[in-house]
């Protein structure tokens, strides 16, 4: 196992729910679902509904994709729907 894999396996299920979310519905854009969890927050429009924890769901966001930017990887390869791909 990786250290990528590893930090992966570490993730909160919220956080894992987040990388699903943005791999599945927004494309893989980190930008896209902060937008939409924004707007869900400001009462505007939005494509998801979330549990009322946009806040730290924002923090996860910024958290994951610093991992990301980081260490120049996408978590959302370690998403279980992903697996078979990577074989």
């Amino acid at each position: 196992m990786n250290d990528h894999e590893s930090f992966f396996r570490a993730l909160s299920e919220e956080e894992q729910h987040l990388l699903a979310l943005k791999d599945l519905l927004y494309e893989g854009s980190w930008e896209e679902i902060e937008t939409d969890l924004k707007a869900r927050k400001e009462g505007t429009p939005y494509v998801v509904k979330l549990d009322n924890r946009i806040d730290e769901d924002l923090l996860r966001i910024e958290r994951l994709k610093a991992y990301e930017v980081e260490k120049g990887i996408d978590l959302g390869r370690y998403l279980p729907h992903n697996q078979s791909a990577q074989s």
